[in-house]
Parts: structure tokens; sequence; C-alpha cells
């Protein structure tokens, strides 16, 4: 596989704003195309994922609190240590440096101005 920059969409299941960007997001051909041509897209359950995720060598577990509980990663990737902010993009060139950070909604259309900006590096 050849190195391609990185999209990381943290969410969870109870957050509406998450469901409703995907929604609209999933139907932009383009940008659909965009992603799926030039970038590696993860898509990041933040608080069900429990998988030990190898990232940038380093291990990341999931963290149980009770019934419920949220993944290392998830907190390593927020700026926000204690509970990150829904939905979170992270944005990484192909080397893996981090290139855009935004806590909260992305529009297609921003998206779309972002993937060309870090597509050009």
């Amino acid at each position: 596989m050849s190195p391609r920059p990185v999209v990381i969409h943290l969410y969870t299941d109870w957050c509406a704003v998450c469901k409703i960007e995907s929604y609209h997001m999933s139907k932009d051909k383009e940008l659909v195309n965009l992603m799926n041509d030039h970038f590696y897209f993860v898509n990041f359950e933040a608080e069900k994922t429990k998988e030990k995720i190898r990232f940038q060598n380093r291990d990341f577990e999931y963290l149980q609190n009770g019934s419920s509980g949220i993944h290392e990663l998830a907190l390593a990737l927020s700026k926000n240590k204690n509970q990150p902010v829904y939905p979170l993009w992270v944005f990484l060139d192909k080397h893996q440096n981090l290139v855009y950070y935004q806590e909260g909604q992305m529009t297609s259309e921003k998206m779309k101005q972002k993937l060309l900006e870090i597509s050009a590096l």
C-alpha cells in the first residue's frame, strides 16, 4: 500500500450531529470519490471500539468506566484530554503528521477544500 494522507473521523453512536454530518457527506459523490481515490479514511467510534489499536508505534487500549468507556486513542487524538468533542476530525499527511484538526461539524464543502489542500502537499 502506498502512503496516503489519512482522515480520522471520531464519533459516537449518541452524537446526533455526527449522524447528520455522515449522512450529508455520504451523499456528496464528488467528496466520496476524492476520499476513496486519494486518502485513507478511518471512521472511529470512540466509545464502542474495544480492540487494541497500534498507531504510530504505540498501543492504545479501551478504557472501561462502569457500563461505558472510551478508547485511549480517542483521548490521544483529542486536544481535550478529558472528554473529546464529537465529531472530531483529524487529518494526517502521508507521513502521519498532523496537518488539520477540527472539533465539531464539518460541511462537505469544507471537507473537499481541506482534502484538496492536503493532497497538494
